[in-house]
């Protein structure tokens, strides 16, 4: 492999192996090192093993950050390590999330994820990276663009909410933004090779990661490489319904565990994201997942987190010093519905005969595209 470990140098990787420091201070890491396969505690980059791996035979790949170069490829578990030297081997947790005593001091707790998220910007903008902003007009793709002073992109179809939403964070915000609207033929082109670079052809996740692929493609195609986004803000800081009516999807009984259930999904999410975006040449930059904001989220008090009157309360307040109020305080809709894509899915799903009536009908549509299109050989 000519880049045997991604997301951190190989250096912090061994440290982190003999501290047992999960959240080392890197962005995600995952490779190989000696032998050993690794990926960190969140699983921010994907790794993947060959279920089926012959030890023998040494000219055979073994493991790879992409699951179309295996045969049968297996996702290496987040937090583990996993022995290239024996077949089959299970993978041995090595890492776990860590659980921070609770910062009771709001100004402190505030200044400390403030820092965060700056040090996380820091090391994002780098000379050798020319990164666009995937930009909702939420306040987390806003604060990450506002941070970056990147330019903005957002994919909609023409009447969709996140294409108003952000044009109007935009205007407030003094900034420029680029609108990619989408088209049905569009979604219906893009399908086949978004299901086939996640890896997955169920409804829900081909519709999350088309508009990341579909904005992707655009950025890409206007010359940037790397493509930043607000991805982790819901689960580190509160952002979802259930987190506040603690309903049957949590099994806590307070804000802060059922906001540290949201942060373990995580590592089942992130590989449809990131193979989405680099389905499209470009790099996937998430700051706010950076183990620097990480812990400071972790540390975070109920109070800080979510209520019936706001979610994400810490990350606003912190917002609140750099963006319009209009934008700090906004709410934002999933992007699947936000940008109507998964409304136009379904459209696209009907019209080929994939009534609602049948049972997962735009999943069994989406299979349909992907059965349809020649695989392309493997290099």
């Amino acid at each position: 492999m000519s880049q045997p470990v991604r997301g951190a140098d190989p250096d912090t990787v061994y440290d982190a192996l003999e501290s047992g420091d999960a959240l080392p201070g890197t962005a995600g890491f995952a490779g190989e090192l000696d032998g050993m396969l690794v990926r960190d505690v969140l699983g921010r980059v994907p790794l993947y093993v060959d279920a089926e791996r012959n030890l023998a035979d040494t000219t055979a790949t073994q493991w790879a950050f992409e699951p179309t170069a295996l045969e049968t490829p297996e996702l290496v578990p987040p937090g583990t390590a996993v022995d290239l030297t024996t077949a089959a081997a299970d993978p041995e947790r090595r890492w776990t999330l860590p659980d921070p005593p609770i910062e009771a001091d709001h100004d402190i707790a505030l200044e400390t994820l403030s820092d965060a998220i700056q040090t996380a910007v820091d090391e994002a903008r780098t000379p050798a990276r020319d990164v666009a902003v995937a930009f909702s007009g939420g306040v987390d793709s806003a604060l990450v663009a506002e941070l970056l002073d990147a330019p903005l992109f957002v994919v909609g179809f023409p009447d969709s909410h996140d294409v108003e939403a952000a044009r109007t964070a935009a205007d407030a915000m003094g900034r420029e933004l680029t609108v990619v609207e989408l088209e049905p033929e569009a979604l219906e082109r893009a399908v086949p090779a978004v299901a086939r670079a996640i890896g997955r052809t169920n409804a829900m996740d081909v519709q999350i990661a088309l508009p990341l692929y579909l904005v992707g493609e655009h950025v890409a195609a206007e010359g940037f490489d790397a493509l930043a986004v607000g991805q982790g803000a819901d689960e580190l800081f509160g952002g979802y319904e259930k987190v506040v009516h603690l309903d049957h999807r949590v099994e806590a009984e307070t804000t802060r565990g059922a906001v540290r259930e949201s942060i373990e999904t995580l590592p089942n999410q992130l590989p449809r994201d990131v193979h989405a975006i680099e389905a499209t040449g470009l790099e996937p930059v998430a700051p706010l997942l950076h183990d620097a904001v990480v812990d400071a989220a972790l540390r975070l008090p109920d109070s800080l987190l979510a209520d019936e009157r706001e979610r994400k309360r810490a990350l606003r307040l912190v917002a609140a010093d750099v963006l319009p109020d209009e934008v700090a305080t906004r709410d934002k809709k999933a992007v699947q519905y936000g940008s109507l894509v998964a409304r136009e899915l379904d459209r696209l799903a009907r019209q080929a005969g994939y009534k609602r009536r049948i049972d997962d009908h735009v999943t069994k549509y989406v299979r349909s595209l992907l059965e349809a299109e020649p695989v392309p050989p493997k290099e």
